[in-house]
């Protein structure tokens, strides 16, 4: 009888043990880290049929169906209207000009290794999001381009795989590219040695510099099918550039639909949360790259993924920053979060929808400027540091039809008031415009007494950021970065030929 009640005490220990042991694989198999992906577009605004224009309607499916499948906000903004600078931040979490990676394609030279005097280090203990995502046990990559404005060694950030084809401290003009790039997407997350650790990873897509390169046939938008916006002539090379752009938003499409495709037969898909961003606005036509009106400064974000607060057909309309993707990727993958952060987690509980988000531009390749700019819900706040260098400054678009042919309609007098000033005049020192009644972004509402104390609140805001921040780019750039930039620049014919910036004088012999 003892014998009896011996065995069916071990055999109910037994089972316990095992019930537990199965329950904690369970657990395991539950909080199992996920995969985090950064689809991260070049150039290109949001003018997707989820984002309610109506030209590409139902020629953006694959992101339509992947905003439906997750959160879509509608107003993200980036920190820089310049790759470069917008990239700098991101990678960070913290703003350019707090590190000084404002200025555009800083701390490089092209081809070789940085030499000290170039060298912008960020400050001591900033790590860069890789870095920290690579302590909290993820294998990272960047299928894409780097184009960070520091120094820095790309081995620290992306894990070396046998198909890694990069220099130790290598950084590349253009940032680093790898040669499989978009091409074999699965190489990136399937060069890991072990497939059960999770990834953190970016694949960069051409977006607005694909223009109609990836569209599905039979889609491409003709010329003229676009109306052009009223701050530009009704010329040819107007036309086509803008709608290049509409193009290049159903050939990012076509990218996504490819990347997606890829994840899901690999069987990544499901623990995968992904991210769609740009890193800023259209290029492809003036006013909205390198500047910081909504066409520069607005960019398409959305994340899906199976996580409870990341709810299928969810829409924000509160303010948020790329800055905020940076956080919200460490809280995600339960990584360090560094006080230093400008950003929120956007899914946490203690979450503050902000009133305002600030956005910078500075020196873009040689052409010198500073441009601050401040936006809330309704408004648009714009500080121009140098006003007496015109929208048109010599810049490195100059040979492009898009600009020739705006100095002939203004040579011509073929341009309206309008345009001729705001191309070719002296830039007001303050705009303030009005989002809701004036989305082109063209009655300054700076000097109207009815707006005045509209326009203190956003200047203030700004000017309180400035010092809180210690806003590097209210310095002069340092001489050795200045002559790098004009000694990259000065034999080719677009900068000999033109009217550059006087702070280049004093390298000329």
């Amino acid at each position: 009888m003892k014998i009896t009640s011996y065995k069916l005490i071990l055999f109910l220990v037994i089972n316990s043990m095992l019930f537990s042991c199965n329950t904690q694989k369970e657990k395991v198999k539950e909080q199992k880290q996920p995969n985090i992906l950064w689809i991260f577009a070049e150039d290109l605004s949001p003018f997707m049929g989820c984002y309610g224009d109506s030209i590409n309607k139902n020629a953006t499916p694959a992101i339509d169906k992947l905003a439906s499948e997750g959160v879509l906000f509608n107003r993200a903004y980036t920190t820089a209207p310049v790759c470069s600078a917008a990239r700098s931040a991101l990678i960070t979490g913290v703003m350019q000009t707090t590190t000084g990676t404002h200025n555009h394609r800083s701390s490089r030279v092209p081809d070789v290794v940085v030499p000290e005097a170039l060298r912008i280090n960020l400050p001591d203990g900033m790590k860069t999001i890789p870095e920290l995502m690579r302590e909290a046990g993820y294998f990272t990559f960047n299928n894409g381009k780097d184009d960070y404005n520091f120094h820095y060694n790309r081995r620290d950030l992306y894990t070396v795989s046998t198909k890694d084809d990069y220099k130790p401290g290598m950084n590349g003009w253009q940032g680093n590219f790898p040669k499989h790039k978009m091409s074999a997407t699965q190489d990136a997350w399937s060069s890991r040695p072990d497939k059960n650790q999770p990834w953190f990873g970016q694949i960069q897509i051409d977006g607005g510099k694909a223009h109609a390169k990836y569209v599905r046939e039979g889609e491409v938008l003709a010329d003229n099918a676009v109306p052009v916006p009223p701050y530009f002539p009704n010329i040819p090379s107007q036309q086509s550039a803008w709608t290049d752009h509409y193009n290049a938003n159903r050939g990012a499409d076509v990218n996504v639909e490819t990347i997606l495709k890829q994840l899901e037969a690999d069987g990544e898909l499901e623990n995968t949360i992904i991210f769609f961003f740009s890193d800023h606005g259209s290029p492809v036509s003036l006013r909205h790259k390198q500047f910081c009106y909504e066409g520069g400064m607005l960019v398409p974000l959305m994340i899906k993924g199976n996580l409870p607060v990341l709810k299928s057909g969810t829409i924000r309309n509160d303010l948020v920053s790329l800055l905020d993707i940076s956080a919200t990727t460490l809280a995600m993958g339960k990584a360090k979060m560094p006080e230093y952060l400008d950003g929120q987690d956007l899914f946490a509980e203690t979450f503050n929808e902000q009133e305002y988000v600030i956005g910078a531009r500075d020196r873009c390749d040689y052409t010198i400027d500073r441009i601050r700019t401040v936006v809330s819900e309704d408004y648009r706040y714009i500080k121009n540091f140098y006003p007496n260098r015109p929208m048109m400054q010599a810049g490195y678009r100059d040979k492009k039809a898009i600009v020739k042919d705006l100095k002939k309609a203004y040579n011509e007098g073929k341009l309206t008031p309008y345009q001729a000033e705001h191309w070719f005049g002296v830039r007001p020192v303050e705009e303030l415009y009005d989002l809701k009644a004036d989305p082109h972004q063209i009655n300054n509402l700076a000097n109207n007494s009815e707006f005045a104390t509209i326009l203190k609140e956003h200047r203030d805001v700004l000017e309180n950021w400035i010092k809180e921040t210690d806003d590097k780019g209210q310095y002069p750039e340092d001489a050795a970065q200045l002559e790098a930039t004009y000694n990259l620049w000065k034999d080719r014919p677009r900068f000999k030929n033109a009217k550059v910036n006087p702070e280049y004088d004093q390298f000329k012999k």
